[in-house]
């Protein structure tokens, strides 16, 4: 790992972290945290990450679920009322129940979740397009939710099929689909955001990025390839900033993640890095 990037494109009040996770480190509920990821094998709370983000002047975050349980939406809830920087949350529900429309308008008396999603990294890609599923999916644009995808691309194609089932649902990619870039794979995976792209309700998060690459020997030029693919597919007005903070600290401090980020857009206009770095959440999320 390097850190030949400079935090060299600060851009003020209004930042947004897209994707940031908080916990009370649990062996049992958090047992996807393995040796290989010691570091985080501990407690991350929002005392921990506010300075992080004023370091890089990103002034707000939206707090995504790590643990499918609604007593994880419910902690997530309770720490936004305490600490307003955090203005938005993803959360797990069961889309599966059959009472899934009374538990959405539960968390209608929580303004401050927005959006709902399920590990499906963890799932075969057929779950995702199970009836009781595809139920869950459609109540939640009734009540203005949003739907983060979380997959690797062996999953691309069942979510297409998703995507195509609700053109009305918004969307958004986390960690661009979670790329092979340690392997240096990227032709079916690139087809597949190609697809996904066409959809004007799919976002895409670029985030997540040095978890997927060599965590100890990744350079900057190993993410270039594709971030120009979700540039040119999603276009600046569908992309999200999100660090994966404090999963990235097993590949990379936070500075190495936003300045990577950063240097990237750096030759884009400043609406659309603002876009980029907070205007985009804002628009997706209803922040």
């Amino acid at each position: 790992m390097t850190n030949d990037n400079k935090d060299s494109s600060p851009l003020g009040a209004g930042g947004v972290d897209s994707h940031q996770h908080f916990w009370h480190y649990d062996p049992i509920s958090h047992e996807w945290i393995d040796e290989t990821m010691f570091v985080i094998r501990k407690d991350f709370l929002p005392i921990d990450l506010k300075p992080v983000l004023e370091q890089h002047q990103v002034d707000s975050c939206v707090a995504v679920q790590a643990d499918q349980t609604e007593n994880e939406t419910d902690f997530l809830i309770a720490l936004a009322a305490e600490n307003p920087y955090i203005k938005g949350v993803v959360g797990w529900v069961d889309l599966r129940a059959a009472n899934i429309r009374e538990r959405l308008l539960h968390y209608q008396q929580y303004p401050v979740v927005k959006g709902f999603r399920h590990i499906l990294q963890g799932e075969e890609p057929a779950f995702m397009l199970q009836p009781d599923f595809l139920r869950g999916i459609a109540a939640l644009k009734e009540f203005n939710y949003t739907y983060d995808i979380l997959i690797f691309p062996k999953h691309l194609t069942a979510a297409i099929e998703l995507v195509k089932l609700f053109p009305d649902q918004p969307f958004v990619i986390d960690h661009m689909a979670k790329p092979l870039i340690k392997e240096g794979l990227i032709d079916d995976w690139k087809k597949g955001m190609q697809a996904l792209a066409q959809f004007p309700n799919v976002y895409c998060k670029v985030s997540g990025m040095v978890t997927e690459a060599d965590w100890q020997n990744w350079q900057p030029d190993h993410f270039i390839p594709y971030l120009d693919l979700v540039t040119e597919a999603f276009g600046t007005g569908r992309l999200l900033y999100g660090s994966d903070w404090p999963v990235c600290l097993v590949a990379a401090h936070y500075t190495d993640m936003i300045g990577l980020v950063r240097n990237y857009f750096l030759s884009f206009s400043k609406d659309e890095q603002e876009a980029i770095f907070g205007g985009n959440a804002v628009k997706f999320y209803h922040l």
